[in-house]
């Protein structure tokens, strides 16, 4: 029997409410499904949002009033949905932990909304969510638990009904200043789901972000003998398909990566401030570290560049021209923007269309090869000064407006997205998926899971290459042998 699904990735970012970003999310589910996809999965911290820029007032010894008060915001966009701040395993899955008198769930309805979404569409959705736990909101960022976790959740036909799985961030510590609002989760957690699909049998898991350059918990996946690994990301560096693609290339799996492409102007008030046009600038410089590509500012070097600011080269254009593969593609804009990938084993090709009628965030260009380059929006042409004795381009400066300026700041781009889809021997598919805004959602078709097996005969890092016989890995709390 065949075993070839339509997989995935929507680059969306996240809304100012959560009823908001909810009616989004169910918008993309139901053009993925108008796709025939059957997994769909959305960046980190799509639900609830991550919080570029935001320093929280703190700094070593000190908080600040203001930066309490950005807490409490946050705290109050994560969701709860429903858990125990340990975390209930199991039981939080079956729906067996105690429901409160007179309510019909635990939590604030999250969990049950979006399953009741993957129920409707009949995709299997992977979710970002920011989640709280614990149900008190602490006075103070320093004082109390915060209880709040960057979470993956999955949600899915499983019998007669949608369940819901999910997983905590387990890394150590957080990345950076992530540290200051999200909690540990548990090693548990990193457990792989076995499921069917459309016939086709899945073993999948998912690390988040950072996690991903951990070495040994990838291999805790890869014992588990993956063959869908999920990879929802707030990293837009140029690092992060290489390293996309060693894991692909090492776990003989397919690897989907969603993140979030995100500008100024899309960041929530409580970080702009209450006049974002008024206090652009002065968050650049009081609440922003520099680059925000990543969870981390830390150069080639190995220098933390996180109170540097960066320069107009590092946020406009990657280092490298975004292009696609040679897979035929097309491109149209119903709402939501989807990008189709034909089947990588598909050797036809078509041409590129264009049919997008909405505003683009980059211009979109098909060059040699069914390649396709984003590039950024039309620039206002200034002319040429003759500027011999420096008058003119004093003059000119002096006839800049804030108002410009300011304008310029809000459109500036904080992530870039770079979402992609890769094949089990390293090679991409789909993507990476550069300065789409809204709701991008890139597919790729027809995939062969049976290409996870075939590229076993050349490495296979938790079998016949993992030198059991003198390497072994324990997880606390974990079983790595693969799901029944």
């Amino acid at each position: 029997m065949p075993q070839r699904l339509n997989l995935a990735v929507s680059q969306s970012h996240t809304l100012p409410t959560t009823s908001a970003t909810l009616s989004a999310l169910t918008s993309t589910a139901q053009e993925a499904a108008r796709q025939d996809v059957h997994l769909l999965l959305f960046p980190e911290a799509y639900i609830g949002g991550y919080p570029r820029t935001c320093n929280f007032g703190a700094a070593v010894g000190g908080r600040s009033d203001e930066g309490r008060e950005q807490f409490l915001q946050y705290f109050h966009n994560a969701v709860d949905l429903g858990d125990t701040p340990r975390g209930a395993g199991s039981d939080w899955v079956e729906r067996r932990l105690e429901v409160a008198k007179g309510k019909e769930y635990r939590g604030d309805g999250t969990r049950e909304e979006l399953e009741k979404v993957a129920r409707e569409t009949g995709v299997f959705l992977v979710v970002g969510i920011v989640e709280r736990a614990g149900g008190r909101v602490p006075r103070e960022a320093e004082e109390g638990y915060a209880r709040m976790y960057n979470v993956a959740i999955l949600c899915h036909e499983n019998l007669q009904r949608p369940s819901a799985d999910r997983r905590r961030l387990t890394e150590g510590l957080q990345t950076g200043s992530e540290r200051l609002i999200w909690a540990q989760g548990s090693p548990s957690t990193l457990k792989a789901i076995k499921t069917t699909i459309a016939g086709v049998e899945l073993t999948l898991a998912a690390a988040i972000c950072w996690e991903n350059y951990m070495p040994l918990l990838r291999y805790s996946l890869y014992s588990q003998n993956v063959n869908l690994y999920l990879a929802p990301t707030a990293d837009a560096r140029d690092s992060w398909l290489p390293l996309m693609r060693t894991i692909a290339c090492e776990s003989r799996a397919f690897v989907l990566s969603a993140n979030q492409c995100v500008r100024r102007k899309h960041l929530p008030p409580w970080i702009r401030g209450p006049s974002s046009k008024g206090t652009a600038r002065k968050s650049r410089s009081s609440a922003e570290p520099a680059s925000s590509n990543g969870p981390e500012n830390t150069g080639p070097d190995g220098t933390n560049h996180e109170n540097t600011p960066a320069s107009p080269d590092e946020t406009s254009m990657p280092k490298t021209p975004p292009i696609v593969p040679k897979n035929p593609f097309d491109i149209a804009s119903p709402s939501p923007l989807h990008i189709n990938a034909a089947s990588p084993n598909d050797k036809t090709s078509s041409p590129l269309k264009h049919r997008s009628s909405r505003r683009r965030s980059s211009n979109l260009m098909p060059i040699p090869d069914n390649h396709l380059l984003a590039l950024p929006g039309e620039q206002s042409s200034i002319p040429a000064i003759d500027d011999s004795d420096g008058t003119a381009a004093k003059t000119q400066r002096s006839h800049t407006s804030d108002a410009e300026t300011l304008e310029d700041d809000e459109e500036e781009f904080l992530s870039r997205g770079g979402s992609c889809i890769i094949g089990p021997r390293g090679d991409v598919l789909a993507g990476p998926l550069w300065e789409v805004e809204d709701g991008g959602l890139l597919v790729c078709r027809d995939i062969d899971f049976e290409d996870c097996e075939r590229g076993r005969l050349d490495i296979d890092v938790a079998g016949s290459y993992s030198r059991n016989d003198a390497f072994e890995l324990k997880v606390a709390g974990l079983d790595l042998n693969p799901p029944p």
